[in-house]
């Protein structure tokens, strides 16, 4: 029969943190990954925190119980944090995804979310797929940051 739901989600996530990782470490210059312009908003660094903060909260804080508690604006407003950091937190995050995805079973992925999320309930298997793509937007988001800003 072909894999699991949770599987596959698992190997998702960690394809694409892994490839946060190696876009973090592909910058030649540490300064560049908090360079924000005019066109460019949000800086790479921003963006990790932020990819980091999110999955901590809403899937180790919730199907972990890791106690994790969430300060969404320091995502966006914490400046010059130290790449060996960024590693650490993307390295730190890695296996309590995995873990907290191993406590699912495949009836968990049908109910509900436990959090209203603007103003909706999404089941849980469709609120983890948005967790994915949300981390693969950002990351591509990155991937351009650092190919136009790191030259």
């Amino acid at each position: 029969m072909g894999d699991s739901i949770i599987a596959v989600l698992k190997t998702i996530f960690d394809r694409d943190l892994k490839k946060l990782k190696a876009e973090v470490n592909a910058y030649s210059k540490e300064e560049i990954l908090w360079v924000e312009t005019k066109e460019i908003s949000n800086s790479a660094g921003n963006l990790c925190l932020h990819l980091v903060g999110n999955l901590n909260t809403y899937i180790g804080a919730e199907f972990g119980n890791t106690r994790y508690v969430r300060e969404r604006d320091k995502e966006f407003s914490l400046k010059n944090v130290h790449r060996s950091q960024l590693i650490f937190m993307i390295n730190e995050v890695m296996p309590i995804v995995q873990n907290s995805l191993d406590k699912l079973t495949q009836e968990d992925l049908q109910k509900e979310y436990p959090r209203i999320l603007m103003d909706k309930n999404p089941s849980t298997l469709r609120f983890l797929i948005h967790l994915t793509t949300h981390l693969t937007y950002h990351l591509g988001q990155i991937n351009y940051h650092r190919r136009m800003l790191d030259v």
